[in-house]
């Protein structure tokens, strides 16, 4: 008999598993629908032998030194300082907007007197969000956010979420600041980099206890029902234990309030007999063209050892929950909210259910806060029974 059940293989999932496993001695099953662990980080190898990540370039920074130690007893790192650039007309300009991007925009001295209000305004170091940046009435500040606004943030978030900014939440626009420094680095945080043998290996070994138990291939949805008196069955029989899902909530309950709204993300991938594409890991096309960004692999993995590379470009479009499409990102706003808490409440009969993750929360969780969250979820579960 399990003692927890965990809806979902990706970091959520694994994390939580092996802590309640290891550190609670609980009886855990992991059920995941896909052939193969590791959610959205899956890495394999493709036909070329390159290394590229599935769905999508994933890269792990942090600077919760706990988190990254817990996954430093799984995996080795290949770090790297991940740096990101726009392509804007013909230049390649660094991103976030920094102090250096300015100097490559305008001229020298007018560089120099925009550095110095910046910093005498927000300070050295400091992110400012461009929506924020766009109130500031001084003109040259002004022509700064009209700048960063019109050639890196418009036409990138409006393919990246069908949406106007100015419809998208704060929680989002608040990821794309400007940043008052020199520092070229797309993430400030002490960490960065990705496991030397790929995300997937490294989960693997997380979940090879003998506390724990995988099956891949099986619907979570398949195998449990949720009762409308508040009972959970496993395989028909009602279970006492714990359960955490790390899937969309809407679909846990058969969309009965209809469907949340999703972007989703189409990804195609290109293999070149070159030794390099780009020259970097991301190009994001923030003016041009119908996709995102590029992402060429070898610059995430370090990977030297094939001939050619393999890139891939991201189109966004809206989910519709057809055959095959993925939700990634919820879009948050104060109606898709309320949809949400909607099926939360629904969800409240159920005393042993948890809800961990980007789908099951309807929010934005970059990997370490993921598996923070899943850290305490696994403590707070693992003192309960």
């Amino acid at each position: 008999m399990k003692d927890v059940i965990i809806i979902g293989s990706g970091v959520a999932g694994t994390v939580a598993a092996r802590k309640l496993a290891e550190e609670s001695q609980k009886k855990v099953l992991v059920l995941e629908r896909r052939p193969h662990i590791g959610g959205n980080c899956f890495d394999k190898k493709d036909e070329h032998g390159i290394w590229i990540h599935v769905y999508g370039p994933h890269i792990f920074h942090t600077n919760d030194e706990e988190v990254f130690s817990y996954f430093s007893r799984f995996t080795d790192w290949y770090e790297f300082p991940h740096k990101v650039v726009a392509q804007v007309g013909e230049q390649q300009i660094p991103i976030p907007f920094n102090l250096n991007t300015l100097h490559m925009v305008y001229e020298k001295t007018k560089a120099e007197e925009m550095e110095k209000k910046l910093i005498e305004t927000y300070g050295e170091g400091s992110r400012v969000p461009i929506m924020k940046l766009r109130e500031n009435p001084d003109p040259q500040i002004q022509e700064i956010a009209e700048y960063v606004y019109q050639n890196v943030f418009l036409r990138y978030t409006m393919k990246q979420w069908g949406q106007t900014p100015e419809q998208i939440s704060p929680e989002v626009t608040g990821r794309v600041p400007v940043l008052i420094s020199h520092d070229n680095r797309y993430f400030q945080d002490a960490h960065q980099g990705v496991p030397k043998e790929g995300f997937t290996r490294m989960m693997e070994k997380m979940l090879q206890h003998e506390n724990i138990e995988v099956r891949t291939g099986v619907d979570g949805r398949e195998v449990l029902t949720f009762a409308e008196d508040g009972t959970i069955l496993f395989e028909g029989k009602p279970f006492a234990g714990e359960v955490i899902y790390t899937g969309a909530v809407d679909e846990l309950l058969d969309w009965k309030y209809g469907q949340l709204p999703y972007r989703s993300l189409d990804f195609r991938f290109e293999y070149h007999k070159i030794d390099d594409y780009q020259g970097h890991a991301v190009v994001n096309y923030t003016v041009s063209e119908d996709f995102t960004r590029i992402t060429e692999f070898k610059h995430l993995t370090g990977q030297k050892d094939v001939i050619g590379t393999t890139i891939v470009k991201e189109y966004p479009f809206a989910y519709e929950g057809k055959e095959g499409q993925i939700p990634y990102y919820a879009i948050m706003n104060e109606k898709n909210n309320a949809l949400y808490e909607t099926y939360v409440e629904d969800m409240k009969k159920y005393s042993n259910l948890h809800l961990l993750g980007r789908l099951a929360e309807y929010k934005y969780y970059n990997i370490d806060l993921m598996a923070r969250k899943a850290m305490d979820l696994a403590a707070k579960i693992g003192g309960e029974r």
